[in-house]
């Protein structure tokens, strides 16, 4: 069921039918992975738009609506100038859903940019509007994953943009990558350079099918990541809160073998060990089971427990 605005998804919610189901709410769903059909409602926005809504010397706040497709976001800051979110550009999804899982990549993450959250209560049917500090953001984290938050459904997002942008280049070879176009870097500059590292680096869902990265990078104590350094010294490292260590999850799966495997219809991506891909034919149980190897074989030979990135739907 597909709704176009609060009000119609105000009488959704009211409907004693409705009430009586389970129901499930969805973006895109390039983040899921369905393991049987859905026995319930699926509910989704189609709530467009978006629209600066305030705006000082330095600064511009855009308001987007939850279905809005969230590369349409990034292009449009980029083509204003608006800096904060290029380097999240051509990540799949769709805002609301963005929000929610609080991507990122190079080095950004979405809930450092988001001013406030629109959201509705389904069993209470109240409008809330919750800022940064309420959505509780972290690594791939927010207050609406927890399951106890679930029945919180995002209508708008609102992000605050620079107008003097100070970029992040250190991921990857995103410097090297804008250094050798021999361009200054701009928003629409470093737009571009993430948009085609992400097309050598990954492919295209709609060709191939994949939920992007399926596992998060795994976060340890700085205990964990010295012994496992002097073990492995070429072990790639990014800071993390609280002392922590983020590692690179693709590069662990790489280590053990299992980049470009393959078993049957699906397997790891032979650019990205992180991507799992849908060669056709596979079954949810399919992926959830190479996913499980994949997980048990990291842990054999580092110790640590991959998390799916993905959220598996059991039906």
């Amino acid at each position: 069921m597909e709704y176009a605005g609060e009000t119609e998804l105000e009488h959704m919610l009211r409907d004693k039918s409705f009430r009586e189901l389970p129901a499930l709410h969805i973006g895109s769903g390039s983040n899921l992975l369905f393991l049987n059909d859905f026995d319930g409602i699926i509910l989704h926005s189609a709530i467009r738009g978006i629209e600066p809504v305030r705006e000082t010397a330095d600064a511009v706040w855009l308001r987007a609506g939850a279905a809005e497709t969230w590369d349409r976001v990034t292009a449009l800051a980029a083509e204003n100038g608006w800096g904060g979110i290029e380097n999240l550009s051509l990540i799949p999804g769709e805002t609301g859903a963005a929000a929610v899982q609080n991507i990122g990549a190079y080095g950004v993450e979405i809930g450092e940019r988001i001013e406030t959250v629109e959201a509705i209560n389904r069993r209470t049917l109240e409008k809330q509007t919750f800022t940064n500090a309420a959505c509780r953001y972290g690594y791939r984290d927010s207050f609406f994953k927890d399951e106890h938050h679930d029945p919180y459904v995002i209508t708008y997002v609102t992000l605050r943009l620079s107008k003097q942008p100070v970029f992040r280049l250190a991921y990857g070879n995103l410097k090297e990558r804008l250094a050798s176009s021999g361009v200054p870097p701009t928003v629409a500059a470093v737009r571009e350079a993430v948009i085609r590292i992400r097309r050598e680096k990954l492919p295209d869902p709609e060709v191939l099918g994949n939920a992007g990265s399926f596992f998060v990078n795994p976060v340890v104590p700085q205990e964990q990541f010295e012994a496992l350094k002097r073990e492995s010294p070429t072990l790639p490292s990014y800071p993390s809160p609280d002392g922590q260590v983020k590692l690179s999850a693709g590069w662990l799966i790489e280590q053990c073998g299992l980049k470009g495997l393959r078993r049957g219809a699906v397997g790891t991506y032979d650019r990205q060990a992180l991507v799992i891909v849908n060669y056709g034919g596979a079954t949810g149980h399919d992926i959830a089971q190479f996913a499980e190897e994949i997980r048990a074989t990291v842990h054999r030979r580092f110790g640590i427990t991959l998390k799916p990135e993905v959220k598996y739907i059991a039906g």
